[in-house]
């Protein structure tokens, strides 16, 4: 069974999923020491309308990817959870382009205090057990790599999640730049680790419309995320479309899953300029919107499916335990 905020489903259970998004994307240490920035009680009550709305658009399963770096809160989350007609799914992991935390800069094997490497063990307890005291267990594996490349930090990062993946079996999510090439690089070492890459989704490699890019990653066996619809200042929304389009025309439905990577409620983004700026990055917008323009681009349901629903369920079932 796929553990979610509220309980376990089956593969078959999940539905349409969005498999890139997030609830909040925060920053802990503003939150603790200005927690004026996020009222929770509000922002619990705008979450759950918001996502009350996902769910009535056609959406089944939402794959939360915020992770320690991005302010995860799985209480908070699971109040939301508990009020929505919606499964939600957590992540664990770091979320760097840079730097490792301090602690696991210096402790782990090989570093100044020589051992296990406390990330894995953190990963693999969120998996295994529950993250902290709440009993809720993360369902995937998130790295990510960015305008720095594969750093030593970003490394250390992707260590502990090849380890944990190892060890446990949950699929990896990866954030990318297909700008810097660090999907095929995230590959190339989850390959040198032995990690089949068919349970590993590249992130946001919807940013870019160069086919023959995808293709080289879809040929390795990876899932790409076309997760960032709506995102105008990375890639136009008429492009995101038809790079899905031509795509899909190419036989690489089984290779794709859908979803916008965009949240209830950012830190980083100012409401006014999302409002104003980037009004279709919204996972309310995929059913209405993307899955409309797909299917009005010759996309049949037939694929559809096959993004939002069997690839999902495929890649999620190494989250069974």
């Amino acid at each position: 069974m796929i553990p979610t905020l509220t309980g376990s489903v089956s593969p078959n259970e999940l539905g349409r999923v969005l498999m890139h998004e997030h609830v909040f994307v925060l920053n802990a240490e503003l939150m603790v020491n200005y927690p004026e920035m996020f009222p929770q009680d509000e922002m619990v009550r705008r979450a759950v309308a918001v996502l009350g709305e996902v769910g009535k658009t056609g959406i089944d399963t939402f794959v939360d990817l915020s992770v320690m770096g991005t302010g995860r809160n799985v209480p908070v989350l699971r109040r939301i959870a508990e009020q929505v007609d919606l499964n939600i799914l957590v992540a664990t992991g770091w979320y760097t382009y840079h730097e490792a935390p301090v602690f696991a800069q210096l402790n782990g094997p090989g570093r100044l205090f020589d051992g296990p490497d406390p990330l894995a063990e953190m990963f693999v307890r969120d998996i295994r057990d529950g993250i902290g005291g709440t009993g809720v267990r993360a369902a995937v594996l998130k790295c990510s790599a960015d305008k720095y490349g594969m750093t030593d930090g970003v490394m250390n990062i992707m260590q502990a999640v090849a380890d944990a993946h190892l060890e446990t079996g949950a699929p990896i999510f990866t954030h990318s730049d297909p700008g810097n090439e660090t999907g095929p690089a995230q590959l190339d070492y989850l390959e040198s680790r032995g990690i089949d890459l068919s349970g590993v989704v590249v992130g946001h490699c919807g940013d870019t419309d160069e086919i023959d890019r995808l293709r080289r990653m879809a040929d390795r066996g990876a899932v790409l995320g076309m997760d960032r619809f709506g995102l105008e200042s990375r890639l136009p929304y008429e492009a995101r479309v038809r790079t899905v389009v031509d795509m899909c025309r190419l036989g690489y439905a089984d290779r794709m899953v859908i979803a916008t990577d965009s949240s209830v409620f950012s830190m980083n983004f100012p409401d006014e300029h999302r409002r104003e700026h980037l009004p279709l990055w919204d996972a309310r917008a995929v059913m209405p919107r993307v899955v409309t323009d797909l299917r009005a681009s010759g996309v049949g349901d037939d694929d559809i499916d096959q993004m939002m629903q069997r690839n999902p369920a495929r890649i999620l079932h190494g989250s069974c335990r």
